[in-house]
């Protein structure tokens, strides 16, 4: 891509979880969950460095073993978010780099959708661009369901808001065609700069509400541009996930 600033991904991968403690060790297809995230982010080419960041000295073993870039964090951060900063500042990115939060519980991740994250950054229009994300087309019956996040757009491809309800809204079925739901799919990349001034705002009353902390930049008038993808995102939730992804993998040849 040309004119794309320096590029780092960094995979979260915290130990505890209260609804799957030890998610990011837990094997898939006997590879443990953050080593396959780490070689399916580093399939795209377009990263300086893909670095694991974690709280835990069993993942930092396995990532030894594995021969994968780790950092250890502090244990105290509140969200991936925060975790993925401080790595960012342990790797040197400066003002200008383009940091990317790879969810680690993405063992079935395309590495196309990084390429398609980071394009919004390339060129003299991606000069501007402080944060961007994916969304992916969804059918309405998805779209009742709280556990999806929707997203709506104005016409430069920026997000308008993010919502647990179904938006938007179609009154008596009116322009069902032209404004289908959106999927948000959970993958985020910052400027450096825009990172930092990210972490350092409170907490805002949307993102209170929805509990979803990407309204935190909307609340305070930083842009989030929007690229929308064909392709899906697979998470691992809970233990009764591993299952579906490991088919998946088996679909892929993997």
């Amino acid at each position: 891509m040309k004119s794309l600033p320096p590029c780092y991904a960094i995979i979260p991968a915290r130990y505890d979880s209260s609804r799957f403690p030890g998610k990011p060790l837990v094997p898939i297809l006997g590879v443990p969950m953050c080593v396959r995230v780490h070689q399916r982010a580093s399939l795209c080419a377009l990263f300086a460095k893909v670095v694991l960041a974690t709280d835990d000295e069993r993942i930092m073993a396995v990532a030894r073993q594995w021969n994968i870039p780790a950092l250890l964090t502090a244990r105290e951060h509140q969200s991936g978010t925060d975790r993925v900063l401080e790595a960012a500042r342990l790797i040197g990115a400066q003002a200008d780099s383009v940091v990317v939060n790879v969810q680690g519980d993405e063992p079935a991740l395309d590495p196309a959708m990084l390429e398609e994250l980071l394009a919004p950054f390339c060129g003299p229009q991606g000069a501007a661009v402080q944060v961007a994300t994916l969304a992916t087309p969804m059918d309405r019956q998805e779209a009742a369901s709280p556990d999806r996040v929707k997203v709506v757009l104005d016409a430069q491809g920026r997000a308008l808001y993010f919502s647990r309800a179904a938006i938007p809204h179609s009154r008596d079925g009116a322009g069902e065609d032209e404004a289908g739901p959106l999927l948000h799919v959970g993958l985020y990349a910052f400027r450096m700069a825009a990172l930092e001034r990210f972490a350092a705002l409170p907490q805002g009353r949307l993102e209170r509400t929805e509990k979803l902390e990407q309204l935190r930049l909307l609340e305070n008038a930083i842009p989030i541009h929007v690229a929308v993808t064909g392709r899906k995102s697979h998470g691992v939730d809970r233990p009764e996930d591993v299952e579906h992804i490991e088919n998946i993998l088996r679909e892929q040849a993997i």
